[in-house]
């Protein structure tokens, strides 16, 4: 056994960060799987990744571009659905990165998707194929 287990993002206000991440995990086929005060998490298959805004934070803001997590790559089915997620995405606090070069800013052989939301957390939706 090799698989990713889960992923834990610590967020500044998970009031404010649960809402776009629950429509996104939806809308990729996760399941929501735990709630407690401090946290969600959302389950696909045997791995889950939590939002938890934590007491032990030792600061209120993430920088994707410092030391640490950079981002989370999802599978996200055909290019069309990755089209159709990019599109919904600002209705649900995301935003597009790399606009001058999506679909291919990882590249010429990589259809994808980044988007950031308010909170400076990106995450990378990875056309099949």
């Amino acid at each position: 056994m090799a698989g990713l287990h889960h992923v834990e993002l610590w967020v500044p206000d998970l009031s404010g960060a649960e809402p776009g991440w629950s429509w996104l995990l939806g809308e990729l086929g996760w399941q929501p799987y735990q709630r407690w005060p401090a946290g969600r998490s959302w389950r696909y298959g045997t791995t889950y990744l939590v939002l938890e805004e934590s007491s032990a934070l030792t600061t209120r803001r993430h920088d994707r571009c410092a030391p640490g997590l950079n981002h989370v790559a999802f599978h996200a089915g055909p290019r069309q659905r990755v089209d159709q997620l990019v599109a919904a995405a600002p209705a649900h606090g995301w935003s597009l990165l790399f606009a001058d070069r999506h679909p291919y800013a990882g590249g010429p052989d990589t259809y994808a998707g980044y988007l950031a939301d308010r909170y400076g957390y990106e995450v990378e939706l990875v056309a099949d194929g």
